[in-house]
């Protein structure tokens, strides 16, 4: 599978009806695809099971974003985002991702289980895209990548504080 990144700037719109779901182990290979991952990405079962789930990272998606997600998950609770995802031919498309841990039978953490749904192309249009092109930028000023993923995180949290919002709070108020 090529890691080159070509982006076709078109958008693929996911139905309203239809879930996107994927289970990860613990380090974020891939263990399990639905039929709609395989449509919406562009992979076959056979080509994302056992690949990073960075295979459907869209390059201008801010890197703050993931680390808040491994983080959260890191402390053994589900969060929610909004994610801009890119196709396996550079296509891309948005989605509202509710990421959970994946516990056996004794309570431990095996993995991560993730369901997408459609989001509300106004919200996306006309809070997050503007939100996670700053926060891209700002990552992009620094020449070294954890710094910029510092400085965009500061921007969320600062962004957070003079809300007076948490983060759950500011994505259901969206």
């Amino acid at each position: 599978m090529s890691r080159d990144v070509y982006l076709t700037g078109h958008e693929r719109v996911l139905d309203h009806d239809k879930i996107i779901v994927s289970k990860t182990d613990m380090k974020g290979r891939i263990t399990y695809v639905n039929e709609v991952f395989c449509q919406m990405a562009g992979y076959t079962p056979r080509q994302a099971v056992g690949a990073p789930h960075s295979i459907v990272r869209h390059p201008r998606m801010p890197r703050c974003v993931f680390k808040l997600l491994w983080d959260t998950l890191a402390q053994e609770r589900e969060i929610f985002a909004f994610v801009n995802n890119r196709a396996s031919n550079g296509d891309h498309y948005w989605v509202f991702a509710h990421v959970t841990p994946s516990r056996d039978l004794d309570g431990g953490i095996v993995g991560y289980h993730s369901s997408r749904r459609s989001v509300d192309r106004d919200v996306v249009r006309g809070v997050v895209a503007p939100l996670y092109e700053q926060l891209w930028q700002e990552e992009q000023r620094h020449a070294n990548p954890k710094d910029g993923m510092a400085a965009s995180l500061a921007m969320v949290t600062g962004l957070l504080s003079q809300a007076g919002k948490s983060y759950d709070e500011f994505i259901f108020s969206l």
